[in-house]
């Protein structure tokens, strides 16, 4: 709860792929709050104060991924607006001719979502998604001390290169509205 709240203000990237891990932390819990409760939030050192806070945080995600139909797999409607927002921004971006270097760099990148794309299931996803998902599996890979390939690990830097400049743009765009044209 309150790492999401500091990655939201810092880096919507990191944000985004935090709280992607949250709902699987959700769903390895059986999305039961009880469960939640016990199993993972009693573990840490706070204040009652706090871990009531944390619960009404993780309790809130449970019900919507309830409501929402996610216990086995997708993201949170809030999730998947965050990742709207970046989408409608890339394409803001790339149509502009007043971010060369986002441009150049999303150039760059698009060999690797291509590959990506051809390789996986999800064909029909936008290339934001694609490189997303690609850092999340990355992460899990890297968690669960998997080797990652010389190539793969290239195009990973690459690929947080591109969603990095994306991230600073959504939040510069947050502050003032940036100008396209």
């Amino acid at each position: 709860m309150f790492i999401a709240q500091e990655l939201r203000k810092k880096s919507i990237a990191e944000y985004l792929l935090y709280m992607w891990q949250i709902e699987d932390l959700i769903r390895a819990y059986d999305c039961s709050l009880t469960r939640i409760r016990r199993e993972y939030i009693d573990r840490f050192d706070y204040d009652e104060e706090t871990k009531e806070e944390m619960a009404d945080w993780y309790g809130n995600l449970v019900r919507m991924m309830n409501q929402e139909g996610k216990r086995q797999g997708g993201h949170l409607q809030i999730n998947q607006v965050t990742l709207q927002q970046l989408e409608e921004l890339n394409a803001q971006l790339l149509n502009s001719t007043k971010f060369p270097f986002y441009n150049a760099e999303y150039y760059k990148v698009l060999p690797f979502i291509v590959e990506l794309r051809n390789r996986g299931s999800h064909k029909d996803e936008n290339e934001v998604e694609t490189c997303f998902n690609a850092l999340y599996g990355t992460m899990m890979l890297r968690l669960q001390k998997k080797d990652i390939s010389p190539e793969t690990q290239h195009a990973i830097q690459e690929i947080t290169t591109f969603v990095g400049m994306l991230s600073d743009y959504y939040h510069q765009d947050r502050q003032k509205p940036l100008e396209f044209e």
